[in-house]
């Protein structure tokens, strides 16, 4: 483990609701202060949730409807210009390059992940 790495105990990580969602809608987000996309997520029982997500240099509108992603979905609703987060897509950073954490089996929406 390096030095920027802290540990955090199983209780802590089994506090994080990690669940898989379809990407059911993408839009612009002119007013976001980073370029980003707005997207809807359907997380099954769990309903549909919406997000800002900064994944422009990687992914087209045209490409996220359908597309099975992994976001936390227990954090409080967070205010982005003036669009409400209610949840946080997981993807790996790279720069200003992110690349969603997806599924690779048609896994059901909600799932959680552990």
């Amino acid at each position: 483990m390096n030095k920027e790495t802290k540990e955090i105990s199983w209780s802590d990580f089994s506090k994080i609701e990690m669940r898989v969602g379809t990407v059911v809608k993408a839009e612009e987000f002119p007013e976001a202060k980073k370029p980003a996309y707005k997207l809807q997520i359907d997380f099954g029982e769990l309903g549909m949730r919406k997000t800002s997500a900064q994944i422009t240099n990687l992914y087209n509108l045209e490409d996220l409807p359908g597309k099975k992603i992994v976001a936390v979905v227990n954090f409080p609703p967070k205010q982005i210009a003036n669009f409400m987060s209610e949840c946080l897509v997981l993807g790996a950073v790279d720069g200003d390059e992110i690349s969603l954490l997806s599924v690779d089996k048609d896994a059901k929406n909600g799932l959680r992940i552990a």
